[in-house]
């Protein structure tokens, strides 16, 4: 995350709460993007001073927990900005112009100078930070989904030119000779279907006939394996890995304004914000246009406050919500109370739990610096890896 702000509800919802049981169920690496903050800051240094170690404040105290987890600093490892040098190399510009979010908030954002270098390679630097852990996953918000898939076609290409040796497709005709006739040409028609339309049970046909060439043909050999895979996704040796998206159950917490929650527009409630402000942000909220009157009758669809309830309210509020709304039978303040009663309520546990670290800054400094020395023996072996396949061991 970018240290750009204190971190809100959407930040939790989004992502947070998935990063707290992921720690328990895979080996999670999570960093503050200083790098990435410069993008739309680049000329507000305070603001990064001031948020890089509130932020990792938030995270503890949502839950994450630094013996289960890794935790650091984006700019404390010069591997990063080293890969994303390397990946653009070989990365085409049309790439980056058509990530939908380089658009939004280039037209969201029009008091910033975007019209950087920096802004339009974010994207690539944001593949560089997740390929140099090799990640198979990555916990991202429904609006980052263009991100990841992004990472995934850079990795195809970084693969592709310099995943394959010189005498790759020898090596692939060796590989194909030790299969039965039939089910070499069965897996060449695979092949051709994966790479001209994308079909997955193209794919899947192909990788399993591997496997089972893996298990039944005497002589066969990881190296086979990893050569008909490589050859059948139109790749080579895959040096860097394709990561997948996980999305949490809820994908997008709105803003107050019913737009995207976002520190840059203003439509915020902060993890640790104080009860009565969070009261006065969830009474001025807008609601449904039609309700004009008290006694008019309105649509929770919509009203942004109903998102919120989805997210907070019991089905039997909602079903009290639906009915008192569209029935005039309750007014929007009575409507907005269940849920501003809800955050509050969320709240109070992160606001005890920072408090610890609050009181004594001094281990969060810690817990970052020992979780950037254990990111940086996986980043270094990840750039060694690169650095030879590309020819820069020299």
């Amino acid at each position: 995350m970018r240290p750009t702000g204190a971190m809100h509800l959407g930040h939790y919802h989004g992502a947070l709460k998935n990063w707290v049981r992921l720690q328990d169920e895979h080996d999670c690496f999570f960093f503050v993007a200083d790098w990435h903050a410069l993008t739309t800051h680049y000329e507000e240094r305070d603001v990064m001073e001031r948020y890089v170690y509130e932020m990792v404040t938030d995270w503890l105290a949502a839950g994450l927990d630094p013996d289960k987890c890794t935790i650091f600093i984006q700019s404390r490892l010069p591997e990063h900005a080293e890969l994303f040098t390397l990946l653009a190399m070989g990365t085409p510009l049309g790439w980056l112009e058509r990530v939908p979010t380089y658009k939004d908030q280039m037209e969201k954002l029009k008091d910033r100078d975007l019209a950087t270098y920096g802004f339009l390679g974010y994207p690539l630097l944001q593949a560089a930070d997740i390929l140099i852990y090799r990640a198979n996953f990555v916990p991202v918000g429904e609006d980052q989904s263009s991100h990841v898939e992004l990472t995934r076609e850079v990795a195809r290409r970084f693969n592709n030119l310099y995943g394959r040796p010189a005498n790759f497709e020898r090596l692939v005709a060796a590989a194909l000779a030790k299969l039965p006739k039939d089910d070499a040409r069965y897996f060449d028609k695979q092949r051709k279907a994966f790479g001209e339309t994308g079909s997955a049970e193209a794919l899947g046909k192909g990788e399993s006939l591997i496997a089972k060439a893996a298990t039944s043909i005497a002589g066969w050999t990881s190296d086979d394996s990893e050569l008909l895979n490589g050859h059948l996704k139109g790749a080579g040796k895959a040096i860097l890995v394709e990561p997948g998206v996980l999305h949490t159950e809820v994908k997008l917490l709105p803003g107050l304004d019913g737009a995207k929650m976002s520190k840059s527009y203003g439509n915020a409630i902060a993890m640790r914000e104080e009860p009565a402000v969070v009261k006065q942000k969830v009474q001025t909220m807008p609601t449904d246009p039609a309700r004009v009157r008290r006694s008019d009758p309105g649509n929770p669809e919509k009203c942004p406050v109903w998102k919120f309830h989805q997210v907070y309210s019991s089905a039997q509020t909602k079903d009290w919500v639906v009915k008192g709304c569209t029935t005039a039978g309750i007014g929007c303040l009575e409507c907005k109370q269940p849920v501003i009663d809800a955050i509050i309520a969320e709240q109070q546990p992160w606001r005890e739990r920072a408090a610890a670290y609050l009181a004594d800054p001094k281990k969060v400094h810690w817990i970052v610096e020992m979780g950037t020395e254990r990111a940086r023996t996986v980043a270094k072996q990840t750039m060694r890896d690169v650095r030879s396949a590309m020819g820069l061991n020299y």
